[in-house]
C-alpha cells in the first residue's frame, strides 16, 4: 500500500467497518431467512422484548438510529405479517404502543441463538472482543455526540 495521510487511513478503517458490518448483516440474514424474519426486523422484535410497554415507533427510531418514517413503514410490515400489533394509550393520543403477537414472540425467539454472529465473533479471543468493544463504544459516544448533542441515547 501507498502511504496514505491520516485521513486517508480514518477512510480505509470506515471501509472495512462498513464491510464487517456488511457481511456479519448477510450472514445474519442468512441465518433467519428459514424464520421468514429478516436481520431488521429481528432487532426490533429484541427491541419491543427488551423495553417492553415503552417500545414506540419514536422509541424504536431512537435505538435503531433510523428515521421515524423509515421505522413505521416497517413496523407496517410488521404488523401485516402478523409479528407485532400497534395500539393507541387513547384515542386522543397520537402514541401507539408497540407490542409483540403470539408470532412475533416466536420469531424472538427462534431468533435468539444469533449463530453466524456467534461464528463470526468467535475468530477473537475474549481479550480482543474487550477491546473491540470498549473501541466502539467510544465511536459511538462520539458519533452520537455528533448527531444528538448532549441527549443520552436509550441504549446500552
Amino acid at each position: 500500500m501507498r502511504n496514505h495521510s491520516s485521513s486517508d487511513q480514518d477512510y480505509e478503517i470506515w471501509v472495512l467497518l462498513n464491510q464487517v458490518r456488511q457481511v456479519i448483516f448477510k450472514a445474519r440474514e442468512k441465518e433467519l431467512r428459514p424464520l421468514g424474519i429478516t436481520a431488521t426486523q429481528a432487532a426490533v422484535l429484541f427491541i419491543i422484548e427488551a423495553i417492553g410497554n415503552e417500545a414506540t415507533a419514536t422509541e424504536l427510531s431512537r435505538w435503531l438510529l433510523r428515521e421515524h418514517h423509515s421505522v413505521s413503514g416497517l413496523l407496517s410490515r410488521m404488523e401485516k405479517e402478523g409479528l407485532i400489533s400497534r395500539s393507541k394509550d387513547s384515542p386522543s393520543q397520537n402514541l401507539a404502543r408497540v407490542t409483540l403477537t403470539e408470532k412475533g414472540r416466536q420469531a424472538y425467539y427462534q431468533s435468539t441463538q444469533r449463530v453466524s454472529i456467534h461464528n463470526i465473533m468467535c475468530t477473537l479471543s475474549q481479550e480482543e472482543r474487550q477491546q473491540l468493544s470498549s473501541i466502539l463504544k467510544k465511536m459511538r459516544a462520539e458519533g452520537l455526540q455528533l448527531l444528538v448533542g448532549d441527549r443520552k441515547p436509550p441504549f446500552p
